[in-house]
């Protein structure tokens, strides 16, 4: 019986070698199939390929976003100050002019001048007077003065145009006598961004006499115009101009744009009780001459970054047939009359107004 089963036996082991030989061709088949080789498909189906598709390329960094570009400051129109008044008085009469010196004795009486008409240039000459017309009358007084001590301040500077328009900045005044001399400066601006834009800058050099600052010459540079500089000449007794052919006699106490504060405060210096009345003074300016009167308003306190300040104002009002500007200069009896407030009313309605921040004083309490 034993020996029956055993062809049995060699028959299940050779059917099961055939079944697993007969697999591993199956799947080695199929395996290589799908390396490109089209499978076989059923009735009504399309043939299906398959292939190994390559590793896709890693994606590129995206590139960094580009800042927008930073905004132009554009910058403001700049604004145009008006020039101080430039209308010369043609029928003032005034005194005998002054030579620059050491101050007068205290006990020489001052001496009253002889009237004496300005000259002017052929072709600036003036009309007549109508007849039966006075001629205006002008009596420059003389004065004890006491020019101020050395010192620089610096000025709020705030603007309002005719057509209402605001502008802010700073203005700068320096101002150094020295041995019967003096040198001055006066700056003024607006900021823009972090800059400061000089829109107007005065200089005026001259001499200290009795009759107070004695300038020799003054310059003015405004923004986009030309230097034009005026010449005091003392011995020659005359003023004239780089900008005009104009010319004028010297006359006592005769001042330049820029010096017309100080010497205002060595009046004041000179004796408190001067200050009453009008005060006349020639004024030399860029193209011509005039006679600058001034009013005495009175004490007046007024406020700035200082703090509240007890002041004197001096006011000179329009003119008629000379300037149509009013000047108020409010002058500081605490800080040497030195002027710490000053304000330029124009006829169109633009207002000007320097108020001091800062007073620095080389030699506190003269």
């Amino acid at each position: 019986m034993s020996s029956a089963l055993l062809p049995q036996r060699r028959r299940a082991l050779v059917l099961g070698t055939l079944v697993v030989l007969l697999h591993w061709l199956a799947l080695n088949w199929l395996t290589s199939g799908t390396l490109g080789i089209a499978l076989p498909a059923r009735d009504g189906d399309s043939a299906v390929s398959m292939a190994l598709l390559p590793a896709l390329p890693s994606a590129a960094p995206a590139p960094e976003p580009v800042p927008p570009p930073k905004p132009q400051m554009v910058q403001p129109p700049l604004p145009d100050f008006a020039p101080l008044p430039t209308i010369a008085i043609a029928h003032d009469t005034v005194g005998e002019p002054a030579q620059p010196g050491p101050p007068a004795p205290a006990t020489k009486p001052p001496v009253e001048p002889a009237p004496a008409p300005p000259q002017l240039a052929a072709a600036e000459a003036p009309s007549p007077p109508a007849p039966g017309e006075a001629p205006i009358v002008h009596t420059i007084r003389r004065y004890k003065v006491d020019v101020p001590p050395p010192a620089d301040l610096t000025y709020d500077l705030a603007r309002t145009d005719a057509d209402g328009t605001k502008w802010t900045g700073q203005a700068l005044l320096s101002w150094k006598p020295d041995q019967g001399g003096y040198q001055m400066r006066i700056e003024m601006g607006i900021k823009i961004v972090f800059a400061r834009v000089n829109l107007l800058v005065l200089t005026s050099e001259g001499h200290l006499g009795n009759t107070g600052l004695a300038p020799v010459k003054m310059t003015e540079k405004r923004r986009g115009r030309s230097l034009t500089a005026t010449h005091f000449d003392w011995p020659g007794n005359k003023v004239t101009f780089s900008a005009s052919q104009n010319n004028y006699a010297l006359l006592p106490g005769a001042q330049d744009k820029a010096t017309v504060p100080l010497q205002l405060a060595a009046i004041a210096r000179g004796d408190q009780s001067q200050l009453s009345g009008d005060i006349d003074m020639f004024v030399g300016e860029d193209r011509w001459g005039s006679v600058y009167t001034f009013n005495v308003v009175g004490p007046e306190e007024i406020d700035t970054p200082l703090g509240r300040l007890q002041t004197v104002r001096v006011a000179r009002p329009p003119k008629q047939g000379s300037y149509k500007t009013r000047l108020d200069i409010w002058l500081s009896p605490a800080h040497g009359w030195l002027p710490v407030q000053i304000r330029s009313s124009e006829a169109n309605g633009a207002v000007t107004t320097q108020t001091v921040n800062k007073i620095a004083m080389t030699q506190p309490g003269i």
